[in-house]
């Protein structure tokens, strides 16, 4: 989860295409702040770990529901989309189709809470489906956790690019170079998680893929909270950004930081 949400917190001075498609700039700066892929990452984690160990669906469904409405009234300003904002307010609570890459920012609880690719891939359609039910919306949550899933349980990314391709049919043909000058910032899962599963694929260490993600451009935060949050699977977060990370978070996002570390210390894959 700190691999998702620094590079929302990295990404972000470079979101709507803000950036210069490089990947030589400084990793924080004055405009370096958490997102609603933040506010949301820790709203679905919240919840998740609240459903262990074995909870139904529906209570899941509606803790997920809970734990985003108090998230979005306690940040109500973090950014978020159209769509989500009217389902942040609103009384109603069903789903609204959506396909964007807010499933996918927000998912990376789900592949470490659970430890088997069947509950991690489950558990994903679950934090989608409540507001992204589109099959495209679920694809993309589905996709990105079970990368992560991969990532921290010793597969290689031969392993983990061959399992996207035939489990989600996601293109990963295409390098960064060839990606990064035509791309622009979209918000579509469709268009969002491909790229950030190819930033990771081509990254040589957690900070190259950050790097490697924000060069791209875009929408940049989700696309980097994406890719770190693989990146975090496979090599870890090197010390000082994790403390990095700490420093620029709220008491009330660390205290549940601290309870996803102490839950995860007695999880056996």
């Amino acid at each position: 989860m700190i691999g998702a949400i620094l590079g929302d917190i990295i990404g972000s001075p470079y979101e709507f295409d803000r950036g210069d498609k490089t990947k030589d700039f400084p990793l924080f700066c004055r405009e370096s702040e958490f997102t609603d892929d933040t506010v949301m990452t820790i709203a679905v984690a919240e919840a998740l770990l609240d459903a262990q160990p074995k909870a139904e669906d529906d209570w899941i469904r509606r803790r997920l529901i809970s734990s985003m409405k108090k998230w979005g009234a306690k940040y109500p300003d973090a950014g978020y989309g159209t769509g989500f904002m009217l389902w942040l307010i609103k009384e109603n609570t069903k789903p609204y189709n959506s396909f964007g890459n807010g499933s996918a920012m927000r998912v990376s609880a789900a592949a470490w809470i659970y430890n088997n690719i069947e509950s991690v891939r489950h558990a994903a359609r679950l934090t989608a489906e409540v507001t992204h039910n589109h099959p495209e919306g679920i694809k993309g949550a589905q996709a990105t956790a079970s990368a992560i899933f991969l990532a921290r349980t010793g597969h290689s990314k031969a392993e983990i690019k061959t399992y996207i391709e035939r489990e989600f049919g996601y293109d990963l043909s295409r390098t960064c170079d060839e990606i990064r000058p035509g791309y622009r910032h979209v918000e579509s899962c469709m268009e969002t998680v491909p790229e950030a599963i190819t930033a990771f694929l081509e990254g040589d260490s957690f900070e190259d893929v950050i790097r490697t993600a924000v060069s791209l451009g875009g929408d940049c935060d989700t696309l980097t909270a994406i890719a770190g949050s693989i990146a975090e699977g496979f090599y870890g977060v090197p010390e000082e950004l994790h403390k990095e990370c700490m420093r620029r978070l709220p008491k009330d996002m660390l205290m549940v930081l601290e309870q996803i570390d102490l839950y995860l210390k007695n999880l056996v894959i």
